[in-house]
């Protein structure tokens, strides 16, 4: 691999020990993301298309909105891509017999058959971002990050609960 992409940007030198986590992490996403997006337009893969795809390859045949649950994303959006990666040949949506509402999403062949190469290229992502990086830091960092989120979750849920207790009744 060119050694030169694998140098920082100059933007990445400014940072300095007091620099807030949030700013970090948000740092290190873009980072991140630009190289998968990178690597997947190679293989003619939008983003956007990434996580549901990830979610099928372990759960194919869920609902809409079990996949946007499991996305993290409104159901409109999720519809949106699904369009989208149906006339791209990567899954079919089905109507259930028993719950004409409920629509489930499979992958076809073509879509299941994009997990011998996106995975690769996701793991190749990030054995680039923590090249150098110990073990046990590492260990650390995704111990850490987990209970960051854990963290904000309920932080999120407390205030969402809060902030319905103090709408007015009608």
């Amino acid at each position: 691999m060119n050694s030169a992409r694998l140098e920082a940007p100059k933007s990445a030198s400014r940072v300095v020990n007091d620099e807030r986590i949030a700013h970090l992490i948000k740092d290190a996403y873009r980072g991140l993301s630009s190289a998968l997006q990178t690597r997947l337009r190679v293989h003619g893969v939008m983003y956007g298309h990434w996580t549901f795809l990830r979610i099928l390859w372990q759960t194919d045949g869920i609902t809409q909105r079990q996949l946007s649950e499991q996305a993290g994303v409104k159901e409109p959006t999720t519809f949106s891509a699904l369009q989208s990666m149906e006339k791209l040949g990567y899954v079919t949506r089905q109507k259930m017999p028993d719950n004409r509402k409920q629509v489930r999403v499979f992958l076809t062949p073509k879509g299941a058959s994009l997990r011998a190469l996106l995975v690769p290229a996701a793991e190749e992502v990030n054995e680039i971002a923590l090249a150098g990086i110990p073990v046990k830091n590492v260990a650390v960092m995704r111990e850490t990050l987990l209970a960051i989120i854990d963290n904000l979750a309920r932080a999120n849920a407390f205030a969402q609960n809060d902030a319905q207790s103090d709408e007015p009744t009608a």
